[in-house]
């Protein structure tokens, strides 16, 4: 084999690198498959990866929807339970009943299903951007990170029903929409 033959084989070969860089061609995400080999090539890259951190917060907020949704469908039920309940009670019962009572709520097995299969979906599509990220490209990072701050955007806006005369300090028990950045250690 001489030089020149070498030197034609390790033009294709990935750019990995294990510190930060601003490579484009040759630069390899994820498999060799996935070998950069012109502008347009990283240009698509940046634009999938862009679009795969905005589905990330797409599909954190489908999950936080269908909990929130199994959860006022139980407080429905409940509710008509307990309707019903004193609606029996008043024939019967000498006065009104008095003090709260205190339901626990247990998904059921579909429901608990479903659960875990967005949080399965979001769980893998951080860890494929994370492994993009590991490339350390700063392209590639930065639209990660613009992705993710697109995502939180337009896919997960707060909403929150404030209760008028309750003390500030019983209001922040409990906000929706403040979790922690990554769903990796909690």
């Amino acid at each position: 084999m001489s030089h020149t033959e070498s030197m034609d084989m390790d033009s294709s070969a990935c750019s990995t690198h294990m510190l930060w860089n601003w490579d484009t061609i040759g630069s390899c995400f994820l498999a060799d498959s996935w070998q950069i080999q012109n502008e347009g090539m990283m240009a698509a890259t940046c634009i999938g990866v862009f679009l795969l951190a905005i589905m990330l917060e797409l599909v954190r907020r489908v999950g936080k929807e269908y909990e929130q949704f199994i959860l006022r469908q139980f407080q429905q039920h409940v509710n008509s339970r307990t309707a019903m309940s004193r609606l029996e009670d008043d024939c019967c019962s000498d006065g009104p009943r008095t003090g709260s009572q205190t339901v626990t709520f247990r998904a059921t097995l579909i429901q608990q299903l479903i659960r875990s299969f967005i949080h399965a979906v979001a769980f893998g599509i951080a860890y494929i951007l994370m492994l993009i990220a590991m490339a350390f490209n700063g392209y590639v990072i930065i639209v990660i990170i613009i992705g993710a701050g697109f995502g939180k955007f337009f896919c997960d806006w707060m909403t929150q029903k404030v209760v008028v005369g309750v003390p500030a300090s019983l209001l922040t028990k409990g906000l929706e929409g403040t979790e922690e950045a990554t769903m990796c250690c909690g």
